[in-house]
């Protein structure tokens, strides 16, 4: 009998352990993240983990990448994510689908598409990180040289010969800041257009399968292939603001548990300028470093994590 009682409070007790698994003492549930595709949007996701984890009582839990526009429907649907790294031009023009002839005069960008976004998804960003991860047009230094290429309208001329090749998502009809309008925009006809893998964008202009391709201007790798980066000089591409974009009532179901939450998310906040960003993504997409080691390194510098 006391065998008996043995094994089934034992069995109580191990049904106790995996139904606590994943939450801290307090019992709150995860904090839930949904990892990017980009090696940015891992960094900063990381960076959320570790300071919500070392300045509260929370877990954050980072799930299975997922891409922007579905880690963005699954945010506002509510299925189960909290909050994503995004982007004040991604959240108008993508997810929003507004142009930036659609902010009114007066307002900046970040502005009409946060209030935009809380009025229509109950969702907002956090404070701008201080970096800005814009599309740009680059081209191998020797393909700028042999063209002369300092603008993206330089291209118009000479597009019938180059090759253009960029990630799957950039030929999508999800916004307006996708190859179509861009290529009308400037009048390029080139001789091909691409639709190539992430992974496989960069090797492509290594080895010369294709002349031009969509960057994002903190993107380590353009440095390490050397890519020349074109001015924008009709100033198609809008500001592209670094923010953390949560669910409107995140902070109120985390109210009893860490009830200064977005203060510590804001800890993020003017942490970050272009070039730093850039020397992040570096780290990881061309040092091989994991996103977690780059972004403890990086808190714990700037006295976020401690000493």
């Amino acid at each position: 009998m006391k065998k008996k009682m043995m094994m089934i409070l034992c069995s109580l007790l191990a049904l106790g352990l995996l139904a606590g698994c994943g939450k801290k003492d307090n019992g709150a549930d995860p904090l839930v993240i949904y990892d990017g595709q980009f090696s940015e949007m891992k960094i900063v996701h990381q960076m959320v983990k570790q300071i919500v984890e070392y300045h509260t009582d929370l877990t954050v839990e980072i799930r299975d990448e997922m891409s922007p526009i579905n880690n963005y429907n699954d945010l506002i649907a509510g299925g189960g994510s909290d909050l994503m790294n995004s982007y004040d031009g991604t959240l108008l023009t993508t997810y929003l689908k507004k142009d930036v002839s659609d902010v009114p005069e007066g307002e900046t960008l970040y502005d009409y598409a946060n209030g935009l976004a809380l009025e229509t998804s109950q969702v907002r960003l956090l404070d701008k990180l201080g970096s800005e991860n814009t599309y740009a047009i680059g081209v191998p230094q020797k393909v700028a040289d042999q063209y002369n290429l300092e603008t993206i309208s330089d291209l118009a001329e000479v597009a019938p010969g180059l090759i253009f090749g960029a990630e799957h998502e950039f030929f999508s009809e999800e916004g307006s800041m996708k190859f179509g309008p861009f290529s009308k925009f400037y009048n390029l006809q080139f001789k091909e257009a691409k639709a190539i893998d992430l992974a496989l964008k960069y090797s492509a202009i290594d080895s010369g399968n294709i002349d031009v391709t969509i960057v994002y201007t903190t993107d380590g790798m353009n440095r390490k292939v050397g890519l020349k980066v074109l001015e924008d000089d009709q100033n198609y591409f809008p500001e592209y603001n670094d923010a953390l974009l949560v669910r409107d009532d995140l902070f109120e179901r985390y109210a009893d548990t860490a009830p200064d939450l977005e203060e510590v998310l804001n800890m993020l906040g003017g942490k970050f300028t272009n070039e730093i960003m850039t020397d992040l993504t570096y780290e990881v997409d061309v040092n091989g470093k994991t996103p977690e080691e780059v972004a403890k390194t990086f808190l714990t510098a700037q006295g976020l994590l401690g000493s």
